[in-house]
């Protein structure tokens, strides 16, 4: 079974997710489009990379990742499609692919379709779908593309370590408004060996007890626990993290080890 998968800034008010997936179903009718998002930040490269970094191993292998961030024509800018972990991933090279994959890619080209001059301003809808239905048919990549040797390099924010602190940061807010740091639990377990930890942020709040879920504590009380991407979040049972406790992204996060 083919399925293609959308991560893009495209919303759900306009007209532009119609067009990109009724281009997909012109070419391949019978494959499965699955929505990961289209509520992307406009452009915001670093919080499409979290959400499909995290996302695109829970679906069978084979599957085609469509990335509609910050695809308008620009000369400068490459379109590649990818192969990482037996998935593929088709998307411009602005730093998303660098943002996402943790240990190098099977094989990556530059795709070399023929731009449609009509599709100039919305290149999902032409170049785009044409690679991700050609990968979904079970194609090879190079008969899309051009082989490469690198990617456009960007780099996440990593948290620091000085004596028995961890200073970490403020990365992603969901839309539980949870607060999701960039301390990810191997990270944590490597530096935490056995002691005991408080954990401070924003108005001299702290916690010093990682939660297993959230129904943990009661209704209303702050918690952290490492969710479903491994990172370290910050939340409220039934509550607004966010908002109540005032944390916004790229807010300082401070674990110290006593």
């Amino acid at each position: 079974m083919a399925i293609i998968t959308l991560t893009t800034d495209l919303g759900d008010k306009d007209i532009y997710q119609a067009a990109l997936k009724g281009s997909i179903l012109k070419l391949l009718p019978t494959v499965t489009i699955v929505d990961i998002t289209h509520s992307v930040a406009a452009f915001n490269v670093q919080q499409a990379a979290f959400i499909l970094k995290n996302s695109f191993h829970y679906f069978p292998e084979g599957t085609v990742h469509l990335i509609g961030i910050d695809t308008v024509y620009n000369e400068y800018t490459k379109y590649l499609a990818v192969k990482y972990r037996n998935h593929y991933f088709v998307g411009a090279d602005n730093g998303i692919f660098s943002l996402m994959f943790t240990d190098d890619v099977e094989d990556m080209f530059e795709i070399n379709i023929m731009q449609d001059l009509k599709f100039l301003h919305f290149p999902l809808a032409d170049i785009f779908v044409k690679a991700a239905c050609h990968l979904a048919r079970g194609g090879a990549l190079q008969q899309i593309g051009l082989p490469i040797t690198t990617l456009e390099k960007k780099m996440n924010l990593q948290p620091v370590v000085e004596k028995n602190v961890i200073k970490g940061s403020v990365i992603y807010i969901d839309s539980f408004q949870n607060v999701i740091t960039n301390i990810t639990k191997e990270f944590f377990n490597s530096e935490q060996k056995g002691r005991r930890f408080v954990l401070y942020f924003k108005r001299n709040e702290t916690i010093n007890h990682l939660s297993w879920h959230y129904n943990e504590v009661p209704e209303g009380e702050k918690l952290c626990m490492f969710g479903i991407s491994d990172h370290l979040e910050i939340a409220i049972n039934k509550g607004n993290a966010s908002g109540l406790l005032g944390l916004n992204l790229g807010d300082s996060v401070i674990i110290d080890f006593q």
